[in-house]
Protein backbone atom coordinates (compact mmCIF):
# COMPACT_ATOMS: atom_id res chain seq x y z
CA UNK A 1 0.00 0.00 0.00
CA UNK A 2 1.18 3.63 -0.82
CA UNK A 3 2.24 5.59 1.58
CA UNK A 4 0.73 9.44 2.32
CA UNK A 5 1.80 11.55 5.10
CA UNK A 6 -0.05 15.28 5.17
CA UNK A 7 0.74 17.45 8.40
CA UNK A 8 -0.37 21.00 9.21
CA UNK A 9 1.22 23.18 11.45
CA UNK A 10 0.94 22.68 15.21
CA UNK A 11 -1.45 25.93 16.99
CA UNK A 12 -0.30 27.91 19.30
CA UNK A 13 -2.17 26.97 22.12
CA UNK A 14 -1.97 31.07 23.67
CA UNK A 15 -5.51 31.56 23.32
CA UNK A 16 -8.52 29.67 22.37
CA UNK A 17 -8.95 28.63 18.41
CA UNK A 18 -10.66 30.65 16.38
CA UNK A 19 -11.98 30.30 12.67
CA UNK A 20 -8.81 31.13 11.01
CA UNK A 21 -7.40 28.20 12.66
CA UNK A 22 -10.04 25.98 11.09
CA UNK A 23 -9.07 26.45 7.20
CA UNK A 24 -6.05 25.00 7.33
CA UNK A 25 -6.88 21.73 9.39
CA UNK A 26 -10.27 21.31 6.92
CA UNK A 27 -8.35 21.47 4.04
CA UNK A 28 -5.59 18.71 5.11
CA UNK A 29 -8.53 16.79 6.06
CA UNK A 30 -9.90 16.59 2.37
CA UNK A 31 -6.47 15.53 1.30
CA UNK A 32 -6.33 12.45 3.91
CA UNK A 33 -9.75 11.64 3.23
CA UNK A 34 -9.08 11.78 -0.37
CA UNK A 35 -5.88 9.45 -0.20
CA UNK A 36 -7.16 6.86 2.26
CA UNK A 37 -10.74 7.00 -0.31
CA UNK A 38 -7.75 6.28 -2.84
CA UNK A 39 -6.72 3.53 -1.15
CA UNK A 40 -3.52 5.13 0.45
CA UNK A 41 -1.95 4.07 4.00
CA UNK A 42 -2.55 7.78 5.39
CA UNK A 43 -0.34 9.41 8.25
CA UNK A 44 -2.25 12.54 8.83
CA UNK A 45 -0.62 14.83 11.87
CA UNK A 46 -1.93 17.80 14.08
CA UNK A 47 -1.36 18.88 17.47
CA UNK A 48 -0.10 21.91 19.81
CA UNK A 49 3.06 23.58 19.84
CA UNK A 50 3.29 24.50 23.64
CA UNK A 51 6.37 25.66 24.48
CA UNK A 52 8.29 29.32 23.77
CA UNK A 53 8.07 32.67 25.59
CA UNK A 54 4.96 33.58 24.37
CA UNK A 55 2.95 30.72 26.36
CA UNK A 56 5.30 31.53 29.48
CA UNK A 57 3.84 35.46 29.74
CA UNK A 58 0.02 33.97 28.84
CA UNK A 59 0.56 31.49 31.59
CA UNK A 60 1.81 34.25 34.01
CA UNK A 61 -0.98 36.40 33.08
CA UNK A 62 -3.57 33.79 34.35
CA UNK A 63 -1.78 32.98 37.11
CA UNK A 64 -0.94 29.24 36.29
CA UNK A 65 2.15 27.14 35.81
CA UNK A 66 2.79 26.71 31.95
CA UNK A 67 1.89 23.11 31.73
CA UNK A 68 -1.40 24.04 33.63
CA UNK A 69 -2.08 26.58 31.49
CA UNK A 70 -0.80 24.18 27.65
CA UNK A 71 -3.02 21.45 29.75
CA UNK A 72 -6.12 23.13 29.30
CA UNK A 73 -6.10 25.08 26.42
CA UNK A 74 -4.96 22.41 24.11
CA UNK A 75 -7.84 20.73 25.39
CA UNK A 76 -10.08 23.09 23.52
CA UNK A 77 -7.94 22.70 19.74
CA UNK A 78 -8.75 19.19 20.42
CA UNK A 79 -12.45 19.26 21.35
CA UNK A 80 -12.68 21.80 17.93
CA UNK A 81 -10.89 19.60 15.60
CA UNK A 82 -13.50 16.68 16.82
CA UNK A 83 -16.65 18.81 16.40
CA UNK A 84 -15.12 19.96 12.55
CA UNK A 85 -14.69 15.72 12.17
CA UNK A 86 -10.83 15.95 11.13
CA UNK A 87 -9.59 12.57 10.48
CA UNK A 88 -6.13 13.09 11.96
CA UNK A 89 -4.27 10.28 13.03
CA UNK A 90 -1.93 11.87 16.23
CA UNK A 91 -2.32 15.14 17.71
CA UNK A 92 0.95 16.11 19.10
CA UNK A 93 2.18 17.84 21.69
CA UNK A 94 5.26 19.38 22.08
CA UNK A 95 5.42 18.90 26.13
CA UNK A 96 4.74 15.20 25.72
CA UNK A 97 8.18 13.21 26.71
CA UNK A 98 8.16 11.17 23.10
CA UNK A 99 8.97 14.47 21.08
CA UNK A 100 11.72 15.98 24.12
CA UNK A 101 13.74 12.84 23.39
CA UNK A 102 13.60 12.98 19.56
CA UNK A 103 14.61 16.59 19.89
CA UNK A 104 17.55 15.97 22.11
CA UNK A 105 18.62 13.03 19.45
CA UNK A 106 17.93 15.33 16.33
CA UNK A 107 20.35 18.47 18.08
CA UNK A 108 22.83 15.86 19.08
CA UNK A 109 23.21 14.73 15.93
CA UNK A 110 23.53 18.22 14.20
CA UNK A 111 26.39 18.91 16.86
CA UNK A 112 27.98 15.92 15.67
CA UNK A 113 28.09 16.88 11.98
CA UNK A 114 29.89 19.99 12.96
CA UNK A 115 26.51 22.19 12.02
CA UNK A 116 26.44 23.80 15.64
CA UNK A 117 28.29 26.40 17.53
CA UNK A 118 28.49 28.85 20.66
CA UNK A 119 28.46 32.78 20.02
CA UNK A 120 26.48 35.93 20.91
CA UNK A 121 24.09 37.27 19.68
CA UNK A 122 22.05 40.57 19.66
CA UNK A 123 19.12 41.55 17.26
CA UNK A 124 15.20 42.55 17.00
CA UNK A 125 12.89 39.82 18.89
CA UNK A 126 9.12 39.39 18.12
CA UNK A 127 7.44 37.10 20.82
CA UNK A 128 4.24 36.72 19.21
CA UNK A 129 6.54 35.11 16.16
CA UNK A 130 8.92 33.39 18.46
CA UNK A 131 11.16 34.75 15.65
CA UNK A 132 14.19 37.55 15.58
CA UNK A 133 14.18 40.12 12.40
CA UNK A 134 16.65 41.99 10.44
CA UNK A 135 16.09 45.86 10.80
CA UNK A 136 15.13 45.82 7.25
CA UNK A 137 11.97 43.47 7.30
CA UNK A 138 10.20 45.25 10.37
CA UNK A 139 7.75 47.77 9.02
CA UNK A 140 8.86 50.87 11.55
CA UNK A 141 10.38 49.04 14.03
CA UNK A 142 7.08 46.42 14.32
CA UNK A 143 6.26 43.20 13.22
CA UNK A 144 5.23 42.88 9.74
CA UNK A 145 2.80 40.05 11.12
CA UNK A 146 1.66 41.30 14.29
CA UNK A 147 2.40 44.79 14.01
CA UNK A 148 3.83 44.98 17.54
CA UNK A 149 7.41 46.62 18.76
CA UNK A 150 9.87 44.49 17.90
CA UNK A 151 12.00 43.44 21.59
CA UNK A 152 15.64 43.97 21.47
CA UNK A 153 17.48 40.89 23.00
CA UNK A 154 21.33 40.07 23.31
CA UNK A 155 22.30 36.90 25.08
CA UNK A 156 24.97 34.44 24.85
CA UNK A 157 23.72 31.74 22.41
CA UNK A 158 24.23 28.56 20.08
CA UNK A 159 24.07 29.06 16.09
CA UNK A 160 22.99 26.62 13.58
CA UNK A 161 24.99 26.72 10.53
CA UNK A 162 21.88 27.76 8.62
CA UNK A 163 24.22 29.65 5.32
CA UNK A 164 25.74 26.37 4.96
CA UNK A 165 22.36 24.87 3.04
CA UNK A 166 22.03 28.21 0.97
CA UNK A 167 23.10 26.94 -2.27
CA UNK A 168 21.44 23.22 -1.89
CA UNK A 169 18.27 25.00 -0.82
CA UNK A 170 18.18 26.94 -3.99
CA UNK A 171 18.88 23.96 -6.33
CA UNK A 172 16.54 22.05 -4.63
CA UNK A 173 13.73 25.29 -5.03
CA UNK A 174 14.75 25.28 -9.08
CA UNK A 175 14.28 21.46 -9.36
CA UNK A 176 11.39 20.57 -7.66
CA UNK A 177 8.68 23.01 -9.36
CA UNK A 178 5.73 21.88 -6.36
CA UNK A 179 7.96 22.44 -3.51
CA UNK A 180 6.49 25.39 -2.52
CA UNK A 181 2.86 25.86 -3.92
CA UNK A 182 1.34 28.76 -4.65
CA UNK A 183 4.36 29.91 -7.29
CA UNK A 184 3.91 33.45 -5.65
CA UNK A 185 5.32 32.41 -2.35
CA UNK A 186 7.97 29.92 -4.30
CA UNK A 187 9.28 32.79 -5.96
CA UNK A 188 9.03 35.05 -2.41
CA UNK A 189 11.49 31.95 -0.77
CA UNK A 190 13.83 32.10 -3.64
CA UNK A 191 13.96 35.90 -3.61
CA UNK A 192 14.87 36.30 -0.51
CA UNK A 193 17.47 33.63 -1.00
CA UNK A 194 19.09 35.27 -3.33
CA UNK A 195 20.38 37.64 -0.27
CA UNK A 196 22.96 35.93 2.08
CA UNK A 197 21.15 33.55 4.58
CA UNK A 198 22.62 33.88 8.28
CA UNK A 199 23.22 31.49 10.75
CA UNK A 200 20.66 30.94 13.04
CA UNK A 201 20.30 31.39 16.69
CA UNK A 202 18.93 27.56 18.20
CA UNK A 203 19.17 28.66 22.11
CA UNK A 204 17.43 31.02 24.44
CA UNK A 205 18.74 31.97 27.79
CA UNK A 206 16.02 33.91 28.38
CA UNK A 207 13.09 31.80 27.62
CA UNK A 208 12.49 29.00 30.98
CA UNK A 209 9.24 27.26 29.34
CA UNK A 210 11.03 25.68 26.64
CA UNK A 211 12.66 22.16 25.94
CA UNK A 212 16.84 21.86 27.84
CA UNK A 213 18.95 22.91 25.34
CA UNK A 214 21.24 19.34 24.94
CA UNK A 215 24.43 21.14 24.82
CA UNK A 216 23.63 23.54 28.02
CA UNK A 217 20.57 22.92 30.18
CA UNK A 218 20.94 26.54 31.36
CA UNK A 219 19.00 27.37 27.87
CA UNK A 220 16.34 26.24 25.90
CA UNK A 221 15.91 25.43 22.76
CA UNK A 222 14.56 27.98 20.06
CA UNK A 223 10.66 26.97 20.23
CA UNK A 224 10.76 27.22 16.37
CA UNK A 225 13.47 24.17 16.15
CA UNK A 226 11.19 22.44 18.92
CA UNK A 227 8.03 22.74 16.83
CA UNK A 228 9.47 21.41 13.25
CA UNK A 229 10.82 18.68 14.74
CA UNK A 230 7.00 17.23 15.56
CA UNK A 231 6.99 16.12 12.14
CA UNK A 232 9.34 13.71 12.63
CA UNK A 233 8.27 12.71 16.76
CA UNK A 234 4.90 12.20 15.03
CA UNK A 235 5.91 9.40 12.70
CA UNK A 236 8.91 7.96 15.66
CA UNK A 237 11.86 8.87 13.84
CA UNK A 238 14.21 6.92 13.38
CA UNK A 239 12.64 3.79 13.82
CA UNK A 240 10.04 1.78 11.34
CA UNK A 241 7.11 4.18 10.88
CA UNK A 242 9.29 7.07 10.45
CA UNK A 243 11.28 5.00 7.39
CA UNK A 244 8.02 4.09 5.61
CA UNK A 245 6.45 7.42 5.86
CA UNK A 246 9.08 10.18 5.42
CA UNK A 247 9.41 12.15 3.33
CA UNK A 248 6.39 14.17 4.03
CA UNK A 249 3.70 14.31 1.00
CA UNK A 250 2.64 17.62 1.91
CA UNK A 251 2.98 20.15 5.12
CA UNK A 252 -0.05 21.80 4.94
CA UNK A 253 0.76 25.81 6.72
CA UNK A 254 -0.10 29.32 6.52
CA UNK A 255 1.14 32.27 4.60
CA UNK A 256 2.91 33.64 7.70
CA UNK A 257 5.50 30.83 8.10
CA UNK A 258 6.62 29.88 4.32
CA UNK A 259 10.07 30.36 5.31
CA UNK A 260 10.13 28.20 8.53
CA UNK A 261 9.31 25.90 6.68
CA UNK A 262 11.09 25.84 3.47
CA UNK A 263 14.64 27.72 5.05
CA UNK A 264 14.67 26.41 8.31
CA UNK A 265 13.43 23.27 8.51
CA UNK A 266 14.89 22.31 4.81
CA UNK A 267 18.57 23.81 6.24
CA UNK A 268 17.77 20.97 9.48
CA UNK A 269 16.47 18.51 7.43
CA UNK A 270 19.76 18.53 5.32
CA UNK A 271 22.05 19.09 7.81
CA UNK A 272 20.50 15.31 9.10
CA UNK A 273 21.13 13.97 5.55
CA UNK A 274 17.30 13.63 5.50
CA UNK A 275 15.35 14.61 2.07
CA UNK A 276 13.00 17.33 2.16
CA UNK A 277 9.16 17.52 1.95
CA UNK A 278 7.85 16.61 -1.49
CA UNK A 279 5.33 19.64 -0.80
CA UNK A 280 4.75 23.00 1.15
CA UNK A 281 1.07 24.23 0.32
CA UNK A 282 0.59 27.56 1.75
CA UNK A 283 -2.82 28.98 2.49
CA UNK A 284 -4.35 32.42 2.84
CA UNK A 285 -5.92 34.21 6.22
CA UNK A 286 -9.47 34.57 6.76
CA UNK A 287 -10.59 38.38 7.48
CA UNK A 288 -13.99 38.96 8.92
CA UNK A 289 -15.87 42.12 6.86
CA UNK A 290 -12.91 42.94 5.27
CA UNK A 291 -10.91 43.03 8.64
CA UNK A 292 -8.43 41.22 10.35
CA UNK A 293 -9.67 38.89 13.31
CA UNK A 294 -8.75 41.10 16.48
CA UNK A 295 -10.02 40.94 19.66
CA UNK A 296 -9.41 44.63 19.90
CA UNK A 297 -11.89 44.71 16.85
CA UNK A 298 -14.61 43.03 18.70
CA UNK A 299 -14.58 40.57 15.36
CA UNK A 300 -12.87 37.29 16.54
CA UNK A 301 -15.22 34.89 14.75
CA UNK A 302 -15.78 31.52 17.63
CA UNK A 303 -15.70 28.38 15.65
CA UNK A 304 -17.84 26.34 18.24
CA UNK A 305 -20.24 28.75 18.23
CA UNK A 306 -20.46 29.29 14.75
CA UNK A 307 -21.13 25.24 13.82
CA UNK A 308 -23.65 25.42 17.49
CA UNK A 309 -25.77 28.29 15.08
CA UNK A 310 -26.36 26.24 12.32
CA UNK A 311 -27.02 22.85 14.03
CA UNK A 312 -30.05 21.17 14.98
CA UNK A 313 -30.83 18.47 17.88
CA UNK A 314 -31.89 16.14 15.19
CA UNK A 315 -28.84 17.20 13.06
CA UNK A 316 -26.12 18.19 14.87
CA UNK A 317 -23.64 17.79 11.32
CA UNK A 318 -25.47 20.57 9.70
CA UNK A 319 -22.94 23.56 11.04
CA UNK A 320 -20.22 21.07 10.84
CA UNK A 321 -20.50 20.48 6.97
CA UNK A 322 -21.68 23.82 6.31
CA UNK A 323 -18.70 25.65 8.41
CA UNK A 324 -16.36 22.88 6.52
CA UNK A 325 -18.43 23.66 3.03
CA UNK A 326 -17.86 27.79 3.48
CA UNK A 327 -14.41 27.62 3.96
CA UNK A 328 -13.61 25.34 1.67
CA UNK A 329 -15.57 26.89 -1.48
CA UNK A 330 -15.96 30.71 -0.68
CA UNK A 331 -12.03 30.96 -0.06
CA UNK A 332 -9.44 29.84 -2.93
CA UNK A 333 -7.12 27.40 -1.57
CA UNK A 334 -3.97 29.56 -1.80
CA UNK A 335 -5.14 33.36 -1.01
CA UNK A 336 -7.37 35.11 1.60
CA UNK A 337 -11.09 34.92 2.38
CA UNK A 338 -13.60 36.87 3.71
CA UNK A 339 -16.08 35.92 6.27
CA UNK A 340 -19.35 37.63 6.84
CA UNK A 341 -22.37 35.93 7.84
CA UNK A 342 -24.14 37.33 5.14
CA UNK A 343 -21.76 35.47 2.77
CA UNK A 344 -22.29 32.71 5.42
CA UNK A 345 -26.22 32.21 4.88
CA UNK A 346 -26.12 32.87 0.97
CA UNK A 347 -24.14 29.83 0.56
CA UNK A 348 -26.03 27.99 2.83
CA UNK A 349 -29.27 28.56 1.12
CA UNK A 350 -28.62 28.47 -1.99
CA UNK A 351 -25.74 25.82 -2.28
CA UNK A 352 -26.64 23.23 0.16
CA UNK A 353 -30.26 24.21 1.29
CA UNK A 354 -31.43 24.69 -2.58
CA UNK A 355 -29.04 23.07 -4.50
CA UNK A 356 -27.94 19.79 -2.97
CA UNK A 357 -30.93 19.46 -0.36
CA UNK A 358 -32.99 20.16 -2.98
CA UNK A 359 -31.74 17.73 -5.44
CA UNK A 360 -31.87 14.50 -3.00
CA UNK A 361 -35.17 15.28 -1.74
CA UNK A 362 -36.87 15.32 -4.59
CA UNK A 363 -35.26 12.48 -6.09
CA UNK A 364 -35.94 10.09 -3.11
CA UNK A 365 -39.45 11.38 -3.24
CA UNK A 366 -39.86 10.67 -6.56
CA UNK A 367 -37.76 6.85 -5.57
CA UNK A 368 -39.98 6.26 -2.95
CA UNK A 369 -43.24 7.12 -4.77
CA UNK A 370 -42.38 4.75 -7.51
CA UNK A 371 -40.88 2.27 -4.90
CA UNK A 372 -38.13 1.76 -7.25
CA UNK A 373 -35.70 -0.86 -6.02
CA UNK A 374 -32.77 -0.46 -4.95
CA UNK A 375 -30.57 0.32 -7.87
CA UNK A 376 -26.75 -1.50 -8.45
CA UNK A 377 -24.81 1.81 -7.34
CA UNK A 378 -21.98 0.09 -9.24
CA UNK A 379 -23.87 0.05 -12.49
CA UNK A 380 -23.10 2.94 -14.88
CA UNK A 381 -26.52 5.07 -15.89
CA UNK A 382 -27.61 4.18 -18.84
CA UNK A 383 -28.21 8.00 -20.27
CA UNK A 384 -25.29 8.91 -21.87
CA UNK A 385 -25.56 12.42 -21.36
CA UNK A 386 -25.67 11.86 -17.85
CA UNK A 387 -22.82 9.22 -18.27
CA UNK A 388 -20.58 11.48 -19.94
CA UNK A 389 -21.19 14.46 -17.58
CA UNK A 390 -20.82 12.37 -14.73
CA UNK A 391 -17.61 10.57 -15.57
CA UNK A 392 -16.38 14.29 -17.00
CA UNK A 393 -16.74 15.54 -13.46
CA UNK A 394 -14.71 12.83 -11.86
CA UNK A 395 -11.90 13.69 -14.23
CA UNK A 396 -11.89 17.07 -13.21
CA UNK A 397 -12.50 16.56 -9.67
CA UNK A 398 -9.73 14.72 -9.47
CA UNK A 399 -7.54 16.98 -11.31
CA UNK A 400 -8.43 19.43 -8.84
CA UNK A 401 -7.94 17.65 -6.18
CA UNK A 402 -4.55 17.00 -6.81
CA UNK A 403 -3.84 20.65 -7.64
CA UNK A 404 -4.88 21.49 -3.91
CA UNK A 405 -8.02 23.60 -5.76
CA UNK A 406 -10.87 22.77 -3.30
CA UNK A 407 -13.07 25.77 -4.15
CA UNK A 408 -12.80 24.12 -8.24
CA UNK A 409 -13.29 20.17 -6.92
CA UNK A 410 -16.56 21.51 -5.09
CA UNK A 411 -17.38 24.00 -8.77
CA UNK A 412 -17.39 20.66 -10.28
CA UNK A 413 -19.74 18.89 -8.09
CA UNK A 414 -22.09 21.55 -8.31
CA UNK A 415 -21.92 22.39 -11.86
CA UNK A 416 -23.13 18.06 -11.62
CA UNK A 417 -26.31 19.16 -9.46
CA UNK A 418 -27.14 21.83 -11.48
CA UNK A 419 -26.83 19.65 -14.86
CA UNK A 420 -29.14 16.88 -12.87
CA UNK A 421 -31.89 19.74 -11.97
CA UNK A 422 -31.70 20.12 -16.05
CA UNK A 423 -32.04 16.40 -16.53
CA UNK A 424 -35.13 16.13 -14.53
CA UNK A 425 -36.68 19.50 -16.00
CA UNK A 426 -36.43 17.84 -19.34
CA UNK A 427 -37.06 14.22 -18.48
CA UNK A 428 -40.24 14.86 -16.26
CA UNK A 429 -40.04 12.05 -14.18
CA UNK A 430 -42.99 12.93 -11.99
CA UNK A 431 -45.28 11.89 -15.29
CA UNK A 432 -46.19 8.59 -16.18
CA UNK A 433 -44.17 7.58 -19.11
CA UNK A 434 -42.18 4.49 -20.03
CA UNK A 435 -38.98 5.86 -18.90
CA UNK A 436 -40.22 7.37 -15.65
CA UNK A 437 -38.44 4.60 -14.16
CA UNK A 438 -34.81 4.45 -16.50
CA UNK A 439 -34.84 8.38 -15.76
CA UNK A 440 -35.30 7.90 -11.89
CA UNK A 441 -32.68 5.16 -11.59
CA UNK A 442 -30.23 7.37 -13.32
CA UNK A 443 -30.83 10.18 -11.13
CA UNK A 444 -30.03 8.08 -8.06
CA UNK A 445 -27.08 6.89 -9.52
CA UNK A 446 -25.73 10.25 -10.41
CA UNK A 447 -26.33 11.60 -6.85
CA UNK A 448 -24.77 8.41 -5.61
CA UNK A 449 -22.08 9.58 -7.85
CA UNK A 450 -21.92 13.30 -6.01
CA UNK A 451 -22.25 11.45 -2.68
CA UNK A 452 -18.94 9.70 -3.36
CA UNK A 453 -17.41 13.20 -4.39
CA UNK A 454 -18.78 14.97 -1.04
CA UNK A 455 -16.87 12.34 1.40
CA UNK A 456 -13.20 14.17 0.89
CA UNK A 457 -15.33 17.31 2.10
CA UNK A 458 -18.77 16.83 3.67
CA UNK A 459 -18.32 13.48 5.42
CA UNK A 460 -21.48 13.30 7.12
CA UNK A 461 -23.91 14.59 4.45
CA UNK A 462 -22.33 11.87 2.04
CA UNK A 463 -22.95 9.12 4.83
CA UNK A 464 -26.74 10.62 4.70
CA UNK A 465 -27.51 10.86 0.95
CA UNK A 466 -25.69 6.78 0.78
CA UNK A 467 -28.27 5.89 3.43
CA UNK A 468 -31.35 7.77 2.33
CA UNK A 469 -30.60 6.57 -1.81
CA UNK A 470 -30.18 2.93 0.28
CA UNK A 471 -33.36 3.48 2.16
CA UNK A 472 -35.64 5.25 -0.35
CA UNK A 473 -36.42 7.59 2.64
CA UNK A 474 -35.95 11.62 2.43
CA UNK A 475 -34.77 13.52 5.36
CA UNK A 476 -33.69 16.94 5.04
CA UNK A 477 -29.65 17.41 4.60
CA UNK A 478 -29.56 21.40 5.13
CA UNK A 479 -32.57 22.77 6.56
CA UNK A 480 -33.57 26.36 5.17
CA UNK A 481 -32.46 29.40 6.97
CA UNK A 482 -35.50 32.21 7.63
Amino acid sequence: MTKFFISTAIDYPSEKPHLGHCLEKIQADVLARYKRFQRFDVHFSIGTDDHGLKIQRYAQKANKKPQEFVDEMSEYFKELWKLLNISNDDFIRTTEKRHEKVVQEIIKKIYEKGDIYKGKYKGLYCVDCESYYLPKDLEGNLCPVHHKPAETIEEETYFFRMSKYQKQLIEHIEKNKNFIIPESKRNEIFNRLKEPLQDLSISRATVKWGIPFPLDKKLSLFVWIDALINYLTTINYPNEKFKKFWPADVHVIGKDIPWHHSVIWGSLLLSLGLPLPKTIFVHGFITVSGQKMSKSLGNVIDPFELVKKYSSASSPQVGTDAVRYFLLREIPSTEDGDFTYEKFEGRYNADLASGLGNLVARVITLGAKLKTQNVNLKTTTQNLKLKKETDNAWKRYKKTLEEFKFNESLIIIWELISFCDKYIEKERPWEKSDKQQLTINNLLLTINNIAEMLKPFLPETSEKILNQIKNKKSEPLFPRLK
